[in-house]
Order: structure tokens, then sequence, then C-alpha cells
């Protein structure tokens, strides 16, 4: 297994999780000390780790990291791509259109180009990609507009990649999570919480009012979803997008 965008949130979620399913992984993003503090974790679950640092909005760097798993392993079956940049919360009317390239390059096209590298190796194997898109494709919040132009290219993407693997036995889905409860959320609902005089708790129990559980999902809940749709137990399921959201969209 190929996860992309480690960090130190879903990304390291996705690795771990995956070797929790008895997936030996391949593990990628420009942080090098990020790959191996994550490839220790997969390592001490009794799993193979194989930290890459990559730049896979390169054309060289991400045909590297296919090679390399490649190499390493003989095969790969599942790429879970979650590697993104977040745009500047702002109005589309407002958005730097000179800057989009390079958040596409991130949010869409890296994937793709790794799913082309990877094609022949998933076919071999009748493998799976899921690909992290996000609920900004759902929901209607203002200054999200060029980041959610980015996630439904995404998951058009994928759709088109489902139609065009799915013949040759291979699953491509993807799964939109919103606000995820970790370090990246945590920090901001603080930073609204010191700006607004109030508690981080009661920004969060704002959050959550309109979400059916009343909170929201971690880490480890969404790349569980991820690897449900990589695993067996997804097999007849492709071309799909899994809301895992806590209830706060409904699909």
């Amino acid at each position: 297994m190929l996860v992309s965008g480690v960090g130190p949130g879903l990304g390291r979620s996705l690795a771990v999780r995956s070797a929790l399913a008895g997936a030996d992984v391949v593990l990628a993003a420009r942080t090098e000390s990020t790959l191996r503090a994550v490839a220790d974790e997969v390592e001490k679950l009794g799993r193979r780790a194989l930290a890459v640092p990559a730049d896979i909005t390169d054309v060289a760097s991400s045909a590297a990291l296919a090679d390399r798993a490649l190499d390493a392993y003989g095969h790969v079956d599942v790429l879970l791509s979650s590697a993104f940049v977040h745009p500047p919360q702002e109005e589309l009317l407002d958005a730097d259109l000179d800057a989009m390239p390079r958040w596409y390059d991130v949010n869409v096209l890296a994937g793709v180009r790794l799913v082309q590298r990877l094609a022949p190796a998933l076919i071999a194997s009748r493998g799976a990609v899921v690909m992290v898109n996000s609920m900004v494709i759902r929901n209607r919040l203002p200054r999200f507009g060029a980041y959610r132009m980015t996630k439904a290219s995404l998951l058009a993407a994928a759709r088109s990649l489902s139609v065009e693997l799915g013949p040759k036995g291979v699953r491509v889905n993807s799964i939109a999570p919103g606000y995820i409860w970790a370090d990246r959320v945590q920090a901001y609902f603080r930073r609204i919480a010191e700006s607004r005089g109030v508690s981080a708790r009661q920004v969060y129990e704002e959050a959550v009012a309109a979400v059916d559980l009343r909170r929201l999902p971690e880490p480890d809940e969404i790349a569980d979803a991820a690897v449900f749709l990589a695993s067996d137990m997804a097999s007849a399921i492709t071309g799909q997008c899994l809301d895992v959201n806590c209830g706060e969209t409904h699909h």
C-alpha cells in the first residue's frame, strides 16, 4: 500500500490503520522526519514500512516514488492519496487566479499522476485507489470557493478513473471528511475562541450543534473508512464518494 501526503494527522492515521489491517506501507511526503516517525509506528506493529521523501507535484519525484515502491515490494495493491493544500479562505471573487494552477497541481493532478504511474501495478494486482476529498463539495460555506473548485475536480477525476480502470479490475473511490478533530482544527477553534473571548469548548459545541452525532470525527475514524474502501470488504464498490463527517451532511 502506498500512502501519499503523510502528515501528523490523517496521513499518519491512514498509514497506521492500514498497517493494523495487515498492510505493508510505502509512506510519501516532503518532510522526512514525519515520515520516519510514522514508519517507526508501522514497524512496531509488525509491518514493513518504506519512507520516501517526495514532492508528488514534481514529475520526476512522483515517478521515483512509484518506482521505489515497486522495487521494494514488487507490487502495489492500494494507493491512498491524501496530499492537499488549502487555498486562502476568501471569496472566489477575490481569489488569486494566478495561484490556481499550483493548488490544482497538489489537490488534483498529483494524485492522478500517481495513478497513471501505478496503473500497471494496480491492474496486475486488481487493486484499489482511495482519494481523500472534502465535505466542501457538499456544503455551501462561503469563502471556500477555490478549495471547492479543486476538490470538485478531484471528485470528477476519481469518477473518471473508476470508469477507465474498473473494466481492468481496479476500484477507485473517494472519502469526504469535514472537520477532523486533530491538531489543525483544534488550533483553528482556539484562534476563533480567542478572537471572540469565549472558550474553545463553546466554539466546538457550536460547530457540532447541527451534526447528527454532536461531535467531530477523529483521524482514525476517517482512515478506517478509507481502509474499508481499499479492502476486499468493499469489493463491489467503485466510483463512489463516502462522506465521513458524523452526519454533518447527508448524501
